[in-house]
């Protein structure tokens, strides 16, 4: 089994991981969920990036006919490795959510298109008071190389139709990379979402669960080998019933959560939180 080790696209180089103080001496523990379906390639360029104080990362593997698990287990010797119950992505989040012992839940993608070096922006607006927190490619400072303009369009229309039907002020919706607090999870109804509306379908529902929402600006990368298993239309068609079959659904009360006891630091500045009842007291 060969690892490549030299990065030359992207500008995602890879390596061993580091060890970090940033964050050990805040009190919490963070996983990491890697959803992969044959992505031995592109495993050395995302799980040596992932920060050192990384608590644990859980690779779900979607039945790969490739080498990806024996890759992971060679960069990161104590991942954790898991199946689904069923094929999909949302599967493989919810199996990964489930599996994970974590305060803070981190989710990013195998194919590079996340870089896991944005994983301390996601944990910095958590313990600023945020109780989920999505990636933007439409903030400043973020941006996208893997998204067409027909992908853009549409993005922006699921955008438009979510802020007119549940309020909130969100700029990106079907994005894969997000954070949150293991405790809402209870609010996040997965069970019968097994594509990539997944994404859509968490915004969503953090929004109408009334919990405190912020967007941080991300830079999504283009996947560096293989093929996306993204299906514009179907998927897209796939989010429209999403959004459609949230309208109906019974708005959610958002549960008392226990106190967190954590050292905050400071404020992400430029980072409000959203929402239509999000906005700091």
């Amino acid at each position: 089994m060969t690892i490549e080790t030299d990065s030359k696209s992207n500008n995602i180089p890879s390596g061993g991981r580091k060890r970090s103080d940033a964050f050990e001496s805040a009190g919490f523990s963070v996983s990491v969920i890697v959803p992969a379906m044959n992505e031995e390639k592109n495993l050395p360029h995302v799980l040596p990036r992932i920060p050192g104080w990384v608590s644990e990362v859980i690779l779900v593997d979607g039945n790969s006919k490739d080498q990806t698990v024996a890759v992971a287990r060679a960069l990161m010797p104590d991942i954790r490795v898991i199946g689904q119950d069923r094929p999909g992505k949302g599967a493989a989040l919810r199996a990964g959510f489930q599996a994970a012992k974590s305060e803070i839940i981190v989710m990013i993608d195998a194919d590079g298109s996340t870089d896991p070096a944005e994983i301390p922006a996601y944990v910095g607006a958590l313990l600023s008071g945020a109780d989920f927190v999505k990636g933007s490619r439409f903030l400043q400072g973020g941006g996208t190389r893997d998204m067409e303009w027909y992908r853009k369009l549409g993005n922006w229309g699921f955008v438009q139709l979510v802020k007119w039907r549940f309020g909130g002020n969100f700029s990106d919706l079907c994005y894969g990379y997000a954070a949150f607090w293991r405790d809402v999870l209870p609010l996040l109804e997965l069970d019968q979402i097994d594509g990539f509306e997944v994404e859509t379908s968490m915004n969503i529902q953090a929004l109408r669960s009334d919990l405190r929402v912020a967007e941080v600006a991300s830079i999504e990368h283009a996947r560096i080998h293989g093929t996306s298993n993204l299906r514009t239309f179907p998927d897209g068609w796939r989010v429209l019933k999403t959004i459609a079959r949230e309208s109906v659904t019974k708005t959610r009360n958002t549960p008392q959560k226990r106190p967190r006891q954590v050292q905050k630091p400071g404020p992400i500045i430029g980072r409000p939180l959203l929402g239509g009842h999000n906005e700091p007291e």
